[in-house]
């Protein structure tokens, strides 16, 4: 029996030495664990720079998946994003009502119409910086083009030299006789036009800037006085007869035109890559609906603007720097491609072997590499006094 009993004595201490180096080594491995979950909170709740980026919201998708890129990347900077309208943001910077590190508008020309009115008063300072790295410099780019239906865009072309043309579209608007004054069908009925309000979307401001600009026969070089002209503000009002409804945003009648086909619009102004968004939803819905560039375009080149206003600290300006410089950054930029922009970097290829493309793929819908001419951005005050004629001839008229 004693054998038996140093056998069993023996089995029992050897698994408690297992146990005992098993539990050991768990504990180690808990400790470690813990250890290192405690420094990820350390590094954590370490100093963390707070920033705040006002963007246009026409850019939404692409800056939101851009951010979250960068906030894992960088987990010391925390990126408040603001979305906001380019012409209410910049309104509301004016106001004092938003302070952010950095601004980014649609286009060039909302920033210079704020740095026109935010130097009036001189006890203000400096908004951004006139050269070097934290100049205002473009993000992405997109231009304002036309989405017509094919059928109507064929009838404008006919009467405008084979371009889609704001002339055009106002000979058919200012007419009582509608789509047949320029040989269009009865049944089409008037001409309805889309674009935004001017003074509260920057889309509708840029269709402003197009149409006066073609009028003049003007690809720069727009002045104040051109404003004042009799005969183009009657023009103007003509040509504005064709809006039924001024949205604020681009993307809600986008979406009408879509939804509804021709009995809500026939021809609107939209940005390229908004084009690009709703082009496939179109298909096979109401006929064929394609993008047609005018004669000059508008480069929406949202530029990205490092405040310099006494709001901004140095530890935010550093953190900005390096947030823009992630946004420019190649990957970032090529991301841009599948949201319909063209990439501000100009090494990197707009049509490349992705299927998705939208550069190849939307060409059978108008869609092009090459753009017209590009038009010169009027200064501050020029923009600001197109504004005040548009609400004086238009919008107190509706």
């Amino acid at each position: 029996m004693k054998p038996k009993i140093f056998i069993i004595l023996g089995f029992l201490v050897a698994v408690g030495a297992v146990l005992f180096i098993t539990s050991s080594n768990g504990d180690k491995a808990r400790q470690q664990g813990v250890a290192e979950a405690a420094s990820s909170r350390t590094r954590a709740s370490g100093p963390v720079t707070e920033i705040s980026f006002l963007y246009s919201t026409e850019k939404k998708e692409w800056v939101e998946a851009a951010v979250a890129g960068f906030q894992q990347e960088n987990p010391s900077i925390r990126v408040k994003l603001i979305g906001k309208g380019s012409l209410e943001s910049a309104q509301a910077l004016l106001d004092g009502k938003e302070k952010p590190t950095v601004w980014s508008p649609a286009d060039s020309a909302v920033l210079r119409m704020l740095e026109s009115d935010w130097s009036t008063d001189p006890q203000r300072g400096q908004l951004f910086a006139t050269s070097g790295d934290d100049a205002p410099q473009p993000l992405v780019i997109t231009p304002l083009v036309f989405v017509v239906w094919e059928d109507r865009a064929e009838v404008l072309q006919k009467v405008s030299g084979g371009v889609v043309s704001w002339k055009s579209i106002h000979k058919a608007v200012a007419s009582d006789q509608g789509w047949p004054a320029i040989g269009g069908r009865s049944e089409w009925g008037f001409v309805k036009l889309g674009h935004t309000d001017p003074t509260r979307s920057n889309s509708g401001l840029q269709a402003m800037l197009l149409a006066t600009l073609e009028f003049h026969g003007k690809r720069s070089g727009l002045t104040v006085g051109d404003l004042l002209q009799p005969e183009y503000q009657t023009w103007v009002k003509e040509l504005e007869k064709g809006v039924t409804r001024f949205e604020t945003s681009t993307g809600t009648f986008m979406t009408d035109m879509v939804r509804f086909g021709p009995s809500k619009y026939d021809v609107a102004v939209v940005y390229e890559n908004l084009a690009i968004s709703q082009l496939a939803n179109a298909q096979g819905r109401w006929g064929n609906l394609k993008v047609y560039y005018p004669a000059l375009t508008l480069w929406s080149d949202h530029p990205a603007a490092l405040v310099q206003a006494d709001w901004v600290t140095p530890e935010q300006k550093d953190a900005a720097r390096g947030f823009l410089t992630y946004l420019r950054s190649r990957p970032v930029q090529e991301r841009a491609l599948a949201f319909g922009f063209r990439p501000a970097d100009p090494s990197v290829p707009l049509k490349t072997q992705d299927a998705a493309n939208p550069f190849t793929r939307l060409a059978p819908q108008g869609i092009q590499v090459d753009v017209p001419p590009v038009a010169e951005v009027p200064e501050g005050p020029v923009v600001r006094n197109l504004l005040t004629m548009w609400s004086r001839v238009v919008g107190t008229a509706r």
